[in-house]
């Protein structure tokens, strides 16, 4: 049976030599596996083959592609040759560059955990990391991303609604009104492309709408819009698209300082702050943080929240007193909240008696032990997960799973580790800055425990959640530029 021709030529070649060997897609993966003992399993191998591979998802990264040319006795050119490349590009998510400042340690500050240098900076690890990202950015396209080029039915209902009503405006301005507190809650449970493109078309709708309302109306609008490319800020980031993401923080601002709502600049300078966090440069995050609580609203949760993070980029920079410092601001931060601060959405935070990410800065501290319990505690009062679906839980919850097994980690205590890594990896859509923790995770529990069974388990389905990642990696859609 010849190769489906709608695939990148790549994918055509790589199925057409399989076959002519009468090969399954398991026994390429065994064949691979020969070649390299340190590659993922062979059940994970062949779902890599199968549904990544020879559908044209993801095009295998430079290691693969000499063993797969080995395998095949052939030259890599003549599978992955540059014409076919250009012609097919893929769009696949994207593994952001961690810059990482390679200064020596110094004895005053904290012994940095497995998965940090010295400074506390999250490692560069492109050869020890599963490949989250392949070669180029991510763009929305695909099967997803046809919302991008058509009005989602949210905004459609809305124009519908508002023809020939002589409040349209008031209509409009109130169902967006309504779509912010919907998507608040969609992106932080389950982010994806098409959430992103039904965001993109409200934030469209409403840069329509700026030019057909009064004075009156336009302050409010513009507070929305502003509300919207925040909701766009933080779902590009989550995607791993931090260039779409940072446009969006630049614009939040703008539509902020516009409409005096400093509320909105404290949301993305959060947005831009966690961004460099991830990317393991927690000097520039704190400078970060530290002008958002300058510019934004005091009493908010933005400002609460990145003061809590001011104190967690301390902790990696092993700045323990800055830390304590930053630990006492974050809670008299938190002492200002009015009771009727939301519980739940990306704009929430969780009502217990440590500030955010106190537990992080513990781990970050060498105090495992201290973040392990504030973790549980975390995990039982502010996720209640006998209550819920994994699946239902905000895609913070993976990443506390996270930080209590790098604290188990910690701790040497294998068992636990393991399984609240396990657990993070089956909540829900998988997010870029989840990944980054779990191939953290990855990379101590193999120093640590070396050969363990339980550790290659944990390897092999840190590659399975790779490819679920919240961005799909589809072929570009015919005729995209």
């Amino acid at each position: 049976m010849p190769a489906d021709r709608s695939l990148p030529p790549w994918a055509q070649r790589l199925i057409e030599l399989r076959r002519a060997r009468t090969w399954s897609p398991a026994d390429l993966a065994c064949e691979l596996k020969k070649r390299r003992d340190d590659l993922p399993s062979v059940r994970s191998l062949a779902h890599m083959i199968q549904l990544d591979w020879e559908t044209g998802k993801h095009r295998p990264g430079p290691r693969y592609r000499l063993l797969l040319a080995a395998v095949f006795d052939t030259d890599e050119q003549q599978i992955f040759d540059v014409q076919a490349a250009r012609k097919a590009p893929l769009q696949t998510a994207h593994r952001p560059n961690g810059a990482v400042d390679n200064k020596p340690y110094s004895p005053g500050m904290a012994k940095p955990i497995d998965g940090f240098n010295a400074e506390g900076n999250i490692r560069a690890a492109a050869d020890e990391a599963p490949p989250v990202a392949q070669e180029t950015p991510p763009r929305i396209t695909g099967t997803d991303g046809e919302a991008l080029r058509r009005t989602s039915n949210a905004v459609e209902a809305l124009q519908i609604t508002m023809t020939g009503d002589p409040a349209g405006p008031d209509l409009g301005l109130d169902g967006l009104a309504e779509l912010v507190l919907y998507y608040a809650h969609a992106v932080a449970v389950a982010p994806s492309t098409a959430i992103y493109a039904e965001l993109l078309s409200a934030r469209s709708f409403a840069g329509t709408l700026l030019g057909r309302t009064s004075p009156r109306q336009r302050g409010d609008l513009m507070v929305t819009a502003g509300w919207l490319s925040s909701l766009l800020a933080i779902s590009a980031a989550d995607l791993g698209d931090h260039a779409a993401a940072v446009v969006w923080c630049a614009d939040t601002e703008r539509r902020g300082r516009n409409a005096g709502y400093p509320e909105l600049l404290g949301w993305a300078a959060l947005t831009r702050a966690l961004i460099a966090w991830y990317q393991g440069d927690p000097l520039r995050s704190a400078a970060i943080a530290q002008r958002g609580q300058a510019d934004g609203l005091p009493g908010s949760v933005a400002h609460a929240k990145l003061a809590a993070h001011e104190m967690r980029c301390l902790a990696m920079l092993g700045d323990n007193d800055g830390m304590a410092a930053a630990r006492r601001l974050a809670a008299a931060a938190m002492a200002q909240l009015a009771p009727s601060v939301p519980a739940t959405g990306v704009y929430s935070i969780p009502r217990v008696d440590d500030p955010p990410y106190t537990a992080t800065s513990l781990l970050l501290a060498s105090k495992y032990a201290e973040a392990a319990q504030m973790t549980r505690r975390l995990i039982d009062t502010a996720y209640r997960p006998q209550s819920r679906a994994p699946g239902d839980q905000p895609t913070t919850y993976a990443r506390t799973l996270l930080i209590l097994a790098l604290a188990a980690a910690g701790l040497g205590e294998l068992d636990e580790a393991v399984a609240a890594g396990a657990a993070a990896l089956e909540c829900g859509p998988v997010v870029w800055s989840t990944m980054m923790l779990a191939h953290k995770l990855d990379r101590s529990l193999a120093r640590q425990f070396p050969g363990a069974a339980r550790v290659a388990d944990l390897h092999d389905r840190c590659i399975e959640a790779s490819t679920r990642l919240a961005i799909p990696t589809t072929r570009p859609v015919r005729g995209s530029a």
